[in-house]
């Protein structure tokens, strides 16, 4: 799944996962069922146990043509329909957890899933959905060719966030603290500390690593006990985490 960067009106850069491939097809395919399901239920209640499909039979063509076109209607309009009342989402997106978004930042418009919908002639209805597929692969930002000339995209609201992007730690259940007076801290020092710390040893940043030690034992009192700075820094962030939890 690539990146999606989303830079608003505001400037400010948002960062989104795009959807992948099989996220969207395992919505188109819950879609899908759904239509059929509905096409199932008209043909066998309305057609069928109604007696209207013996009543058109004496219709002309073009009667008939209109009948099943009025009851049609909703499958055609499907998507159109559930993105504009679900602000982007179809039954199969919202079961999925994914949206259709403007990548300028806005949010999509009924103009947009208009777009969207006229280009489902191309990317899905034509060549079994080959051409869409290949435009989202090769696209850099996952888009067909409807999401191109809309200038949507969907992208993924499932957090995927972890432990390491959290104040969190991995805690034995016999560990033992250090640092008492790690307890002076809040939990954005805690935060604070953990990204500058993840930075600093990503990048063999020693000088910032000392600074960082200096800046904790500055503000808690704390007198380290360890030789080594990355040692510290991490005893601090799992006491911090065990006195949390156990307060």
């Amino acid at each position: 799944m690539s990146e999606l960067q989303i830079n608003t009106t505001q400037n400010v850069n948002i960062m989104f996962t795009a959807a992948s491939v099989g996220e969207r097809i395992l919505a188109y395919a819950t879609d899908f069922l759904i239509k059929i399901a509905y096409v199932s239920t008209i043909a066998y209640f309305i057609f069928h146990l109604s007696g209207l499909w013996e009543t058109m039979q004496a219709m002309d063509d073009w009667s008939q043509m209109a009948i099943m076109l009025l009851f049609l209607l909703p499958v055609v309009f499907y998507t159109l329909l559930f993105e504009s009342l679900l602000e982007g989402q179809t039954i199969g997106k919202r079961a999925l957890k994914i949206k259709v978004v403007k990548i300028d930042g806005y949010q999509a418009s009924f103009p947009d899933y208009v777009v969207r919908w006229f280009f489902r002639i191309i990317d899905i209805n034509m060549m079994s959905g080959i051409i869409g597929l290949i435009s989202i692969i090769v696209s850099d930002k996952s888009q067909r060719l409807g999401d191109i000339t809309a200038g949507t995209s969907v992208i993924t609201l499932k957090n995927k966030v972890t432990i390491n992007h959290t104040i969190l730690e991995n805690l034995s259940e016999d560990y033992k603290p250090t640092y008492p007076m790690v307890i002076k801290l809040s939990d954005n020092d805690a935060r604070i500390i953990k990204e500058t710390y993840e930075v600093a040893r990503k990048a063999s940043d020693h000088q910032t690593m000392l600074k960082l030690k200096s800046k904790i034992e500055e503000v808690t009192g704390i007198q380290s006990v360890h030789s080594n700075t990355h040692a510290f820094v991490k005893t601090v962030l799992k006491d911090y985490n065990y006195f949390t939890q156990h307060m």
